[in-house]
């Protein structure tokens, strides 16, 4: 299982990207301050560490120097939004950096690009009786293959990675049509109903009033 350290200072934001990435499938580890940061990538082995720059003790550029020659992949979360931020963050050594407040849904596809750039991606996602061969876009239920369209795959590996969340409709056409939401939830309506009949859904893939769908999973 991939396993990721979460390093920032507020536990509420530790615990909000613990728990979504928890569903998505990852193993999880979060310190509030940079010394129990510094110890805990001395003493473990973390495929991704996610990273705030203002945390108590010693920030997180003091410990992106420490992490570059370790060689795995950082993301900064942080609330310096200034381009000279970005930069120096970047020049570093991150993969990525995000600003807050964020979009839980961008964090795990954020999570999900670097960890592929690495090859370090769980190319095998489940919920249910339903299986994802990520890479090869095969989809198999309790063993019998389901051929899905192109925007069909999109939304289930949305839904799939972001088990037990909420997501506006909004951020499901923006994600898979890649456009701009003009408010018209026929599309995504649509598109939706139809995964639920082919994946035996029906119970589990809930309509979530005035908001969109959440795939609803026994954690």
């Amino acid at each position: 299982m991939i396993k990721i350290l979460i390093v920032d200072d507020e536990k509420p934001i530790c615990d909000l990207i613990d728990l979504n990435l928890s569903a998505a499938g990852y193993h999880c580890t979060t310190v509030q301050d940079g010394v129990t940061a510094l110890r805990m990538i001395e003493e473990g082995r973390y495929d991704l560490i996610l990273l705030d720059v203002m945390l108590p003790g010693v920030d997180g550029y003091d410990i992106m120097e420490y992490i570059r020659p370790l060689k795995i992949p950082v993301i900064f979360i942080t609330a310096k939004y200034e381009v000279k931020d970005r930069v120096r963050g970047l020049k570093l050594g991150a993969d990525d950096y995000l600003v807050k407040p964020f979009d839980v849904v961008e964090l795990v596809a954020r999570v999900e690009a670097v960890l592929r750039r690495y090859n370090k991606a769980e190319n095998i996602l489940t919920a249910g009786d339903v299986t994802v061969d990520v890479e090869a876009r095969q989809v198999m239920r309790a063993g019998t293959p389901v051929v899905l369209t192109n925007k069909e795959f999109g939304l289930l590996l949305l839904f799939i990675r972001n088990k037990n969340v909420a997501l506006f409709r909004e951020t499901l056409y923006e994600n898979v049509w890649e456009g701009e939401y003009s408010g018209d939830s026929r599309t995504v309506d649509l598109h939706v109903q139809r995964l639920r009949k082919k994946l035996g859904w029906e119970r589990c893939l809930v309509t979530v009033y005035k908001v969109g769908y959440r795939l609803e999973v026994p954690q």
